[in-house]
């Protein structure tokens, strides 16, 4: 993992040092680390001269930010919502399960990709829906889910 307070100091140094600054930086060591630690926490709060308390409350209020063990590089939120339900989002979930080898909420063993069941994606005209990192998928059926999870990995391999 990067050097925690050299992050946040640059990040600081991007964003300021105001409380509006504090939701940015968040997501931005989630970006760098895939985690935001209780140390990059109080880092944040010693830099922006608010309490640990208000950071660890804005840090795990919202399901995009991740408070307890890394993720993998690629995240893939599922929506589970009852609409994306009847649309079959069991199916993709199980397809995921298949290919991955993970359950939800879990991160594969190399650390590319971790599988979560999240709230609206605001996707739900167009179900079911994933997102992985910032990038949307719609109309999903299983062929489709183990195209786009073969992109990602010929993607890694491609880097090598």
């Amino acid at each position: 993992m990067s050097d925690v307070k050299q992050i946040v100091h640059n990040l600081t140094n991007q964003y300021g040092k105001s409380v509006e600054s504090l939701l940015p930086i968040l997501q931005n060591i989630m970006e760098i680390n895939h985690v935001i630690t209780e140390e990059a926490m109080i880092e944040v709060a010693r830099e922006l001269d608010i309490s640990a308390a208000e950071v660890f409350g804005t840090a795990t209020f919202y399901s995009f930010l991740n408070t307890s063990k890394p993720y993998g590089k690629y995240i893939i939120r599922v929506c589970k919502t009852i609409t994306c339900m009847m649309h079959g989002k069991n199916q993709i979930i199980e397809e995921i399960e298949l290919m991955l080898k993970i359950k939800p909420g879990e991160t594969t063993h190399d650390r590319l990709f971790t599988l979560l069941e999240t709230n609206c994606l605001g996707q739900c005209h167009q179900g079911p829906a994933m997102l992985i990192n910032d990038t949307p998928y719609t109309q999903l059926t299983p062929s489709k889910v183990r195209d786009i999870i073969n992109s990602y990995l010929v993607l890694e391999v491609s880097n090598y």
